[in-house]
């Protein structure tokens, strides 16, 4: 395996990117800074979930290939049709390495609260660990590194030590790997929906609920169905507005909601969206990002059926 940098202007970085691997045959195709390291370095990504402010100045694109005979024509035809806006910086065998050793190096186990851990296939649960979360990466979203994630499991842990006993059906919506489904279950919830509009999800959840030995429903968001004690939901702030009138609806008198995937700059706006049916309120915040939860209350439940 070879690897193939070229340096580029910034307005054909993304081009030559996207024609590496669709148009001549790279595996794979990454832009950097060719900057970095220097003085002229910059950052573009501000806060999460921020568009890019603007480019660098000045790109390097690397992609690997098989061979180097294969790097060396797909820097011909670039230089063909693009001429002086990409120069050929190198071409470099790849040392030969454990790629599944170097993956699993990078999840380690991930400490939700003392005793409460997400632990993948690969490693022991440390000696502290009374509940444990059995999850490696997968398709989808959910393995416990976000902070989204680690808050709604946090919020979960603390809150079931008095609640538990009341989380007879727990709602799991826009589910993922399955991770806060499974949490749910780990925490005490008895009977348990999972529900996402992806069908990858909804099998990654069917698989880790087998994994982990836990009793769950998991399938398409229409698999909702009547009042839950419990609602959980780690999507984004867009789509949570949107979904406040279906997340509010199967929330039974009393019953919880817990809301993440959304900015702490973004929580005054869903609090006013959710007001409506509940209040909510800032929980948790981790890294830029909140957590809000709110309770149904029977006052609310009549006056926003009306």
């Amino acid at each position: 395996m070879v690897e193939l940098t070229l340096l580029c202007v910034a307005a054909n970085a993304e081009a030559v990117s996207d024609a590496l691997i669709d148009e001549l045959g790279a595996l794979s195709a990454s832009v950097e800074d060719a900057d970095a390291g220097t003085d002229a370095e910059h950052a573009l990504f501000g806060e999460p979930g921020m568009e890019p402010p603007g480019s660098w100045d000045r790109s390097v694109v690397k992609a690997l290939f098989l061979r180097t005979d294969d790097a060396a024509r797909a820097t011909d035809e670039l230089r063909s049709a693009l001429g002086a806006a990409v120069h050929l910086g190198s071409i470099a065998p790849v040392p030969d390495q454990d790629w599944v050793t170097l993956t699993q190096a990078q999840f380690s186990p991930t400490e939700i609260t003392p005793g409460f851990w997400i632990v993948p296939s690969w490693h022991e649960p440390p000696p502290a660990a009374t509940r444990v979360i059995r999850l490696d990466p997968g398709m989808a979203f959910g393995t416990g590194t976000h902070p989204t994630t680690r808050m709604c499991l946090r919020w979960l842990a603390r809150r079931s030590e008095d609640a538990a006993a009341r989380w007879r059906r727990v709602l799991d919506y826009g589910c993922g790997s399955g991770i806060l489904a499974i949490g749910a279950a780990r925490c005490g919830a008895a009977a348990i929906d999972a529900v996402d509009i992806d069908p990858l999800a909804v099998e990654a959840t069917q698989v880790n609920a087998r994994i982990n030995r836990v009793s769950l429903q998991a399938g398409r968001p229409d698999a909702a169905q009547g009042h839950y004690d419990l609602v959980l939901a780690n999507i984004l702030a867009t789509p949570l507005k949107l979904l406040a009138p279906v997340l509010c609806d199967h929330l039974d008198t009393h019953g919880e909601l817990v809301l993440a995937g959304l900015l702490e700059r973004q929580a005054g706006e869903l609090a006013q969206v959710y007001a409506p049916w509940l209040d909510l309120a800032q929980s948790d915040s981790e890294d830029g990002w909140a957590l809000l939860t709110g309770t149904r209350l029977p006052s609310r439940m009549a006056s926003s059926s009306r």
